[in-house]
């Protein structure tokens, strides 16, 4: 009698079952760089941590299928990062070729094993984010359908903040106006940025900003990482009067213990997030209760496929979802998060896409147009830097 050896099925016989219907033949990758019309600055600016942000570098992957179903997905770096972004994915997308593009968590973790020696988070993992959107982006056009239909909304809108306008090298004057300007647009609140190292001046400027939107216009402030933990709870207190909806970043974005001692101290809600690339990262505060509302950045953690395990377990914890930036992506992801959340509204994106998000009320509109709802535009392409293509046209 004999006994034979069983070898678990290789993943590769699970890609060409019977219910593949479609396979990936070209992928292509883009760099750009994006000019912003004024140099940007805000407290890291000023306590000398970092020189005015002058351009955003993206990684836009564009991926096709054998029968013409066309994705499109994009991570970014402020400052430094793109080039190495650009030079992951370039080393790593040919590993989708063949595959069958609905099978994104197999291809996702398919592409981490290729890069594995240089980990799972940071720049190895937001490479793999415009793929991953791209493939995201793909399905739901194959579907005929938004993203956020397709992920499951909870709503057809979500409540809306502009913080393009509030930053800190912008005179007071002109942050009024930009508000004003905001608030006639349909957008439904404002946020500032504070962590000036007079804190005389940020009590000034949100003061300055309260008076001016009145009592019932949601107002938030953002600190930027810029304070220490006794700065941030006296600044935390002074701030208290102000009725505002969070206090964004008041300490360093890997400080769990110290924002989970701010948000039992104080009655405004904490929020913090954006600069972590994990979701490891992010179950740390969660497990810390560090934070009351939670800033992921889907681009920036991985791509969609990573947010959407960190937003289970944020809604598992009863925390609100205000996603950062790149609202282009996370309008969708927020219409899908069980809890009523907030969408960061930027305007800077804008010259790359044809198209526009509608915001009305004080809420964004989620757009009918299938998959994210965007097409590249001329000037995009024009201010592309380098280009690389997989697979057969």
């Amino acid at each position: 009698m004999t006994t034979e050896t069983r070898f678990p099925t290789p993943l590769s016989v699970l890609s060409g079952g019977v219910a593949t219907t479609d396979r990936i033949r070209h992928v292509k990758l883009s760099t750009l760089t994006l000019p912003l019309p004024t140099p940007i600055s805000d407290a890291k600016v000023l306590t000398g941590r970092q020189k005015p942000m002058t351009e955003i570098v993206f990684l836009f992957a564009e991926i096709t299928t054998e029968n013409n179903h066309r994705g499109i997905g994009f991570s970014y770096s402020k400052r430094a990062g793109g080039p190495a972004q650009y030079a992951h994915a370039k080393e790593i997308a040919d590993n989708l070729l063949g595959e069958d593009p609905s099978d994104i968590g197999r291809l996702y973790q398919k592409l981490l094993w290729a890069g594995a020696s240089v980990g799972r988070s940071g720049v190895a993992t937001q490479a793999i984010a415009a793929l991953d959107i791209a493939l995201y982006d793909l399905k739901a056009k194959r579907a005929d359908l938004p993203l956020a239909k397709l992920l499951g909304a909870y709503r057809d809108s979500v409540q809306t903040y502009n913080t393009s306008g509030g930053f800190l090298q912008a005179p007071i004057e002109e942050v009024k106006e930009r508000a004003t300007q905001s608030l006639a647009e349909g957008i439904g609140g404002i946020k500032i940025k504070v962590g000036h190292p007079d804190s005389r001046v940020d009590i000034s400027r949100v003061t300055a900003i309260r008076e001016h939107l009145g009592a019932d216009v949601p107002l938030m402030v953002d600190a930027n990482q810029q304070w220490d933990r006794p700065t941030a709870m006296r600044m935390g207190r002074a701030l208290e009067q102000f009725d505002l909806v969070w206090i964004e970043e008041p300490l360093d974005a890997y400080d769990a213990e110290g924002h989970a001692q701010l948000a039992q101290a104080l009655d405004t809600s904490i929020a913090t997030g954006e600069m972590l690339s994990s979701v490891s990262e992010h179950i740390n505060l969660i497990t810390n209760r560090s934070v009351d509302i939670i800033q992921p950045d889907a681009p920036r953690i991985g791509g969609i496929t990573p947010f959407l395990r960190l937003a289970a377990l944020a809604d598992q914890a009863g925390l609100q979802l205000a996603p950062h930036f790149a609202m282009e992506i996370h309008l969708h992801l927020a219409a899908s998060y069980p809890r009523e959340p907030w969408v960061e509204h930027f305007e800077w994106l804008n010259p790359l896409f044809n198209e526009r998000l509608e915001t009305h009320q004080g809420r964004m509109i989620v757009p009918n147009r299938p998959g994210l709802g965007f097409t590249l535009s001329d000037q995009a392409h024009a201010w592309v830097t380098d280009t690389v293509e997989f697979g057969r046209k």
